[in-house]
């Protein structure tokens, strides 16, 4: 036999009900079993979990990576990443249940040939704050014959448009990347080092920075109304706004300090796509055509952050004003980013000196970087124009 087309990678952690109905959907499917292959990435070990996939055994071909360790989505995800040998990789979580015809619909409408693009599978019933009226806390409330009947009247229609990312601006699609249900050549992954960050803890935004690493590859992102899943509700420690997500947010834009990120950690995905071009054009008129940026250092021995600083063709401080206000005019970080959104934590910075270039946005990008450095900042100066 040769290499399968599908590698149906899972990452798990105590699931046990979500998982066994996961499964099932996949063991339902009506592509020949021999053509896919699922690889669980399981940071855990118990009899429970081996027990479950002897029950699949002669249904699925299960591939298991166990480790140690406290729970990390990426590092679960990158360990079922590594022992892939299918042609198309699904990330799919275990919390989701496929229609029957899921795998064949995607093999013959859009991996038929060579092309490559990332593949975004509607979430249906899916809530990114985590809050559900759950009767059986566990999740196994809902027997799969529920979810069943639900997929099977999802499939005898034409398609559904059930998921609110189908309706986001193509120029953000990357901030709908969300791999509880992706599919995307094993190809681009290798030749792209599309593996997940490991830096990330806790809930929030690992999948959404490596869909915007997918997009940077210049991966095709798209989604469709004949291609989804149905999430199975369960509890979850991590909310939306939470110290773990917000922490995740600021590592994120750090990692990226650009434009397109900074939008996104301030206004959600579909102003960042409606604003982009709007603040790009706001910055080139108080800087002249270049770019705005903020740069931290040392004043009087204190930590330092000044915002508003033009920034030259080699991003680095092009303002005599900005540069005086650090000890020895020397930077220590440069970034470029109007403030709207910043990677440090609450009060980190001792003082934050505000130039007259920021005063010059307008109000939505000006008020949103005199908030952020609030936040950032335990004393905030305005600075005034030179004379």
């Amino acid at each position: 036999m040769g290499k399968p087309t599908f590698s149906v990678a899972i990452p798990y952690r105590q699931r046990l009900p979500n998982l066994r109905r996961a499964l099932t959907s996949l063991a339902e499917q009506t592509m020949d079993s021999s053509r896919f292959e699922v690889v669980v990435g399981a940071i855990d070990y118990s009899p429970e979990y081996v027990s479950l996939c002897r029950d699949y055994a002669d249904r699925l071909t299960i591939v298991t990576v166990m480790a140690s360790g406290g729970w990390n989505s990426s590092r679960a995800r990158n360990l079922a990443l590594r022992q892939v040998s299918g042609r198309i990789l699904l990330l799919m979580d275990a919390d989701m249940v496929l229609p029957s015809g899921f795998l064949q619909n995607l093999a013959d409408n859009y991996y038929s040939g060579e092309a490559e693009v990332c593949l975004v599978g509607q979430m249906i019933d899916y809530r990114p704050d985590g809050v559900y009226d759950l009767t059986d806390v566990s999740g196994a409330g809902l027997p799969y014959e529920h979810y069943r009947a639900a997929l099977a009247e999802l499939q005898a229609g034409p398609g559904v448009r059930l998921d609110r990312r189908l309706d986001r601006d193509p120029a953000v699609a990357w901030t709908g990347v969300w791999a509880g249900l992706v599919a995307i050549p094993v190809a681009t992954v290798r030749r792209h080092d599309l593996s997940f960050d490991e830096n990330f803890h806790g809930w929030g935004f690992e999948d959404v920075e490596w869909g915007y690493r997918v997009w940077r590859s210049g991966t095709p992102i798209i989604m469709r109304e004949d291609v989804y899943g149905v999430h199975q509700p369960h509890t979850r420690s991590g909310r939306l706004g939470d110290d773990e997500y917000r922490a995740n947010g600021r590592y994120f834009l750090a990692k990226w300090p650009n434009l397109e990120v900074e939008l996104l950690r301030t206004f959600g995905p579909a102003d960042a796509a409606r604003w982009l071009g709007d603040a790009r054009r706001e910055m080139a008129a108080v800087t002249g055509g270049g770019r705005l940026g903020v740069i931290t250092g040392s004043a009087g021995g204190a930590r330092a952050l000044v915002v508003g600083v033009a920034l030259d063709d080699r991003q680095q401080p092009a303002d005599a004003t900005a540069r005086s206000l650090l000890d020895h005019g020397l930077p220590d970080e440069v970034l470029s980013l109007i403030g709207c959104a910043l990677p440090y934590p609450d009060r980190s910075i001792d003082r934050c000196f505000v130039l007259p270039r920021l005063q010059q946005l307008s109000p939505r990008y000006r008020d949103a970087a005199h908030k952020e450095v609030r936040r950032v900042a335990r004393v905030v100066t305005s600075v005034a124009a030179p004379a």
